[in-house]
């Protein structure tokens, strides 16, 4: 067994199936929880028991700086995935927002400066980028912040790639596009979708059909930070990856093709609840991943056709379906 790794956010959506492939990869995980009276631990409460076994859980809050600092003492490597990710939540919430983004990881940073950690993976999000100028979109494309989580995170970024300039900290940020896949919050589109379909509506309630984006299969952008925590480090430190497919397709035409694998078409009805103002709505996020592409090797394994049934299975299952009416997970 290597020497241990560290995860914040690892009870989330993506932080949940990073776990899975590190301890599949011979890690031991320390996985930072968000701390709860329930004494619940999110996604991975449902991990397999000889998961379980090589994870040690550390109930916590990356605005802690104490408990982050016992987090990463002895790991070998960080990967910073702790957030409040919720683009509406943020218009609600904004300085909670900045709190657990921004100072969150400052938290990260110095913990991980003053234990001498090799390598920090940290998260970022294609929301940086705000509504594409041109795709598709590397790394060099212009940041705006159309929302207050945005902001958060350039703000996230910035304090990163300080500490690196400063410091010499060994960062490494990883940019993921839109992640799908199971576990993830019926705040995004996919399970929101999936779950109205299963459940029998033909009439699926949605905001907007216009957006573009780019769908990444979750294993895939888990194996994408697993390659940023593992390259040699003069390929990736102080450097920025994206992580997509490089495939656009629209709300609309996603929908249609979930209709295809479900076996019924769905007609959409207006949620203008799910409605973003008219100038925070990102209209389109195709990413380039050349760099993280032809720097480590990573590339999407699964399409989306493959990757939405693969979703569609999962979600099929009344035991996980059922995990939706109790209780709220981090995406």
């Amino acid at each position: 067994m290597d020497s241990p790794v560290a995860v914040t956010g690892a009870e989330g959506f993506i932080g949940s199936h990073l776990v899975e492939q590190l301890v599949a990869g011979g890690h031991h995980v320390r996985a930072m929880t968000q701390y709860n009276s329930f004494g619940t631990r999110g996604w991975l409460d449902g991990l397999p028991a000889e998961v379980l076994d090589n994870v040690t859980v550390i109930p916590g809050d990356v605005r802690d700086l104490a408990t982050v600092t016992r987090l990463v003492q002895g790991c070998q490597t960080v990967y910073h995935l702790a957030a409040l990710v919720s683009v509406p939540h943020s218009y609600e919430s904004p300085r909670m927002h900045v709190e657990t983004n921004m100072l969150g990881t400052l938290n990260v940073l110095d913990a991980v400066r003053a234990a001498e950690i090799p390598r920090l993976v940290h998260t970022s999000t294609s929301e940086t980028y705000g509504s594409a100028r041109y795709v598709p979109m590397d790394e060099k494309h212009p940041q705006t912040a159309q929302s207050p989580y945005a902001a958060s995170k350039i703000a996230a970024d910035r304090v990163a790639e300080s500490y690196h300039r400063a410091f010499g900290l060994p960062v490494v940020t990883v940019r993921p596009f839109n992640t799908y896949g199971p576990r993830q919050s019926l705040r995004a589109v996919i399970p929101t979708v999936i779950c109205q379909a299963l459940e029998g509506m033909r009439h699926i309630r949605l905001g907007s059909l216009a957006p573009i984006r780019d769908f990444t299969y979750c294993g895939d952008t888990a194996a994408a930070f697993r390659a940023a925590g593992a390259a040699l480090g003069e390929a990736v430190v102080g450097r920025t990856f994206n992580v997509g497919s490089g495939e656009a397709v629209s709300v609309g035409d996603l929908v249609s093709l979930i209709g295809e694998i479900v076996g019924s078409p769905l007609l959409v009805e207006a949620d203008d609840q799910r409605v973003r103002p008219d100038s925070s709505e990102v209209s389109r996020l195709v990413c380039d991943s050349g760099l993280l592409r032809s720097t480590t090797g990573w590339a999407p394994r699964v399409p989306l056709r493959e990757g939405l049934e693969l979703t569609l299975k999962w979600f099929s299952e009344p035991a996980n379906r059922a995990l939706y009416q109790s209780t709220t997970y981090a995406i």
